[in-house]
């Protein structure tokens, strides 16, 4: 198949995240099997406009907001030049490209999370108002009867919630990456991982709250951050004013065997944000057989979690400062949650998740109609 992807940014992009991993992945798993696949985003810094990456084309034009429109008017350059694509996938990450105005080519709408809790957040009231109007009420109607994929079965229920019917969506989880063999050991002393980018939404500032508040009690207690991005600042001052700067790591952007590294010495992970898609933060972790709580209204947290089994779910910062002391003095529940949690994220390959898209694009692209399919797994079906 020729296929199209897309994506508001690139991994190689300062705010790129989970999201364009899952994009990359796929597209690069796609490319593995022999189809051709251009990977559309936004431009920046002195990246390429057009280069191959693991067998990916990828083009970028436009920038934070213009992306759209641009890449749409690339998609639509590229397929009078050159024919037209079998399928387009429309990453969705609060606003659509809404690429069907570009293309009669058949689109498939990508979903990680519903923004309703972020919009305020990240904008101003207007804006934030515009944003919200535009994902819940302009397109679901614009992609109605279009095959939609999301990353969650939370994902997935709060599609329909906007009105997308139930069996337009499809639920393609995040694969996970094979742990680096490292031989590093858990530290020594007790140590708190966040992992992610660097945005308001994460809500950094909430396990530093956590750090402060349990220094006390707790000799030696650090938190190291992973991750880039336009809020680094405000967190290192957010962390001065709370008196804990001397033990928050804010270590940035750093390489694989780094990260794993950290992870794996780790001895709770925390994910303290609004809303995340799947939270592949959280089965990255579980690799290294490191527990993580997170907050129960958090989107696809909670399935990335099994509560009381791989990590923990909470209602508040006090529940979740209660949670990490309890967990820090209790190695036996500590080191058992572990285990569970790495034997949980073996269940998610990135195989099966490329074998299920395989399949729903060469669904889509002879032109059935839409399917709703409750795991990955069950996408054997359309075989």
């Amino acid at each position: 198949m020729r296929i199209a992807f897309l994506n508001w940014r690139d991994s190689t992009h300062p705010e790129g995240g989970g999201a364009e991993h899952y994009a990359e992945t796929v597209c690069a798993g796609l490319a593995e099997r022999g189809h051709t696949v251009s990977f559309f985003c936004a431009a920046h810094g002195t990246a390429r406009s057009e280069e191959h990456v693991r067998g990916v084309r990828m083009r970028r034009q436009g920038g934070r907001l213009s992306v759209y429109a641009a890449s749409v008017a690339a998609l639509r350059a590229d397929e009078r030049a050159t024919g037209a694509y079998d399928v387009v996938v429309d990453v969705q990450n609060g606003i659509p490209f809404f690429s069907m105005l570009g293309t009669d080519t058949p689109v498939i709408s990508l979903v990680h999370h519903v923004h309703r809790e972020q919009w305020p957040v990240v904008f101003g009231p207007v804006a934030a108002r515009v944003g919200w109007g535009i994902e819940s009420r302009l397109a679901p109607l614009a992609y109605r009867g279009r095959q939609y994929v999301a990353v969650s079965e939370r994902t997935r229920m709060e599609l329909v919630e906007l009105g997308v019917r139930a069996h337009d969506v499809a639920v393609i989880h995040n694969g996970t990456d094979a742990p680096m063999a490292l031989g590093a050991a858990r530290s020594l002393h007790p140590t708190m991982v966040v992992l992610g980018r660097l945005v308001p939404h994460k809500r950094v500032e909430h396990a530093i709250d956590v750090l402060a508040r349990l220094r006390p009690t707790t000799p030696g207690l650090r938190l190291r951050v992973i991750g880039q991005g336009w809020w680094h600042d405000p967190i290192a001052e957010y962390a001065e004013r709370s008196g804990v700067a001397d033990d928050v790591d804010l270590l940035g952007f750093v390489d694989e065997e780094t990260k794993h590294a950290e992870l794996a010495s780790a001895w709770i992970a925390l994910a303290p944000s609004v809303k995340e898609g799947w939270g592949l933060c959280v089965v990255e972790a579980a690799t290294h057989g490191v527990p993580t709580i997170a907050y129960t209204g958090a989107g696809g947290l909670s399935e990335s979690i099994v509560h009381r089994r791989t990590g923990l779910l909470v209602d508040s910062l006090d529940d979740m400062t209660h949670e990490v002391a309890r967990l820090l003095a209790d190695e036996r529940t500590r080191t058992e949650m572990g285990a569970h949690a790495a034997d949980y994220a073996r269940q998610f390959t990135w195989t099966g998740t490329v074998d299920s898209w395989e399949r729903l694009l060469l669904h889509v692209a002879q032109g059935k109609a839409p399917v709703a399919m409750t795991d990955a797994q069950s996408l054997g079906a359309l075989r």
